[in-house]
């Protein structure tokens, strides 16, 4: 029975060790896998290409056309009114 006691001691150290040594090697590669800490992700924006204005935009050609059909509608109807008083 001693002998038998001897023998699960010694296995039961065997054991501890081997278990002692995976815990070591398994603590030692944690430790370089958050060796450089965690770090966010840079994302950077695609650059945006901004059209630039053209001198002649619709929103003041078509008002300004208007206008010179007012003018042209004016004159027009001046010009028949003074027309017809001569006759």
């Amino acid at each position: 029975m001693l002998l038998a006691w001897r023998l699960s001691k010694q296995m039961t150290e065997i054991i501890m060790k081997k278990l002692a040594t995976i815990a070591l090697a398994l603590g030692l590669s944690a430790s370089t896998a958050f060796a450089g800490g965690y770090t966010a992700p840079v994302v950077e924006a695609e650059p945006v290409v901004v059209k630039s204005a053209s001198s002649s935009t619709p929103a003041i050609v078509i008002p300004a056309l208007l206008l010179v059909a007012l003018a042209v509608a004016a004159s027009d109807s001046s010009s028949d009114s003074s027309s017809s008083s001569t006759n």
